[in-house]
């Protein structure tokens, strides 16, 4: 895939995202495909991919969902684009409350699907805009370190020395 094939591409899976339809979202992965969801954890196959976007997502998000992606580029098996998204949540303790986040997303693709997706976005400012408490917040904070830490890239990165690069360069 190109970079113009992938800026349609991407269009197909905003929309659906957006219209909460998990079988079309979940229909831009590959059988196999991973994604890695900071919030809903890792959901691995289309079936677990969608019973994410509909039913759980968009449980929380609301009917006024946005997202939109910026900036693409891809090389062919590997892009990437800068993401806004937005919502207005229905959790009952936040309900009402506007959200905007931006977000960088890496696509990892086969056969002009997604085989790996994987996203940094800052939950905090989200948590901030919903009012969740600052001890709440410290909590899960710490537990989305936690898990970057865990991560096998992160721990191959902290394991090389300061100036080695994992390509040998």
């Amino acid at each position: 895939m190109n970079t113009p094939e992938f800026r349609e591409f991407l269009k197909r899976f905003s929309s659906a995202a957006e219209a909460g339809d998990g079988e079309a979202f979940a229909a831009c992965f590959t059988e196999d495909g991973i994604y890695h969801d900071y919030v809903y954890g890792d959901h691995q196959g289309r079936a677990e991919i969608a019973h994410m976007m509909s039913d759980q997502f968009h449980r929380d998000a609301g009917e006024d969902y946005r997202w939109e992606m910026f900036d693409p580029i891809c090389d062919g098996n590997l892009a990437y684009a800068w993401s806004l998204s937005s919502f207005t949540s229905t959790v009952p303790e936040f309900a009402g409350k506007r959200v905007v986040i931006d977000g960088m997303s890496r696509f990892e693709l086969r056969d002009g699907l997604i085989s790996d997706y994987r996203e940094s976005v800052n939950g905090g400012v989200a948590m901030a805009q919903l009012g969740v408490q600052p001890e709440r917040l410290a909590k899960v904070c710490a537990k989305w370190g936690r898990m970057l830490i865990e991560q096998p890239e992160t721990k191959e990165y902290l394991a090389r020395s300061k100036g080695s690069w994992k390509d040998g360069t």
